[in-house]
C-alpha cells in the first residue's frame, strides 16, 4: 500500500509540475502574440504616415514648383516648341531636328 501511495504522489507531483510548466508557456506565448499584434498596429499606422507623406509630395503644385524652381523648366508655348521630322524610313529611321520658327 506504501509504494501505491508513494507512486500516486509522483504522479500528482508530475502532473503539477506539467500544469506549471504549461501555464508559464501558455502566458509566454500570449506575451509573444501580444507583442506581434502591437508592433503590427505600429506597421499599419507607419504605413498610413507614409501614404499620406506620399500624397503630399506627388501634388501637381508642389511638383510645378520643384521644377520650375530647382529644375529651372518653363511652362511649353507654341513660340518655343521645336518639330522633329523623320529621315529616312522604318524604325531605325535617325530624326533630324527642323528649323525653328520664329513669330
Amino acid at each position: 500500500m506504501m509504494r501505491f501511495n508513494l507512486s500516486l504522489l509522483l504522479v500528482v507531483m508530475a502532473s503539477a509540475f506539467y500544469l506549471v510548466h504549461t501555464q508559464y508557456e501558455s502566458r509566454r506565448l500570449y506575451t509573444a502574440v501580444d507583442r506581434a499584434r502591437a508592433a503590427s498596429h505600429k506597421l499599419e499606422s507607419e504605413h498610413e504616415q507614409l501614404r499620406v507623406l506620399k500624397r503630399e509630395q506627388a501634388t501637381s503644385a508642389r511638383v510645378q514648383k520643384l521644377a520650375t524652381g530647382k529644375l529651372a523648366m518653363r511652362p511649353v508655348t507654341p513660340g518655343i516648341t521645336q518639330y522633329v521630322t523623320m529621315v529616312g524610313e522604318g524604325p531605325a529611321a535617325v530624326a533630324a531636328p527642323a528649323q525653328e520658327e520664329k513669330p
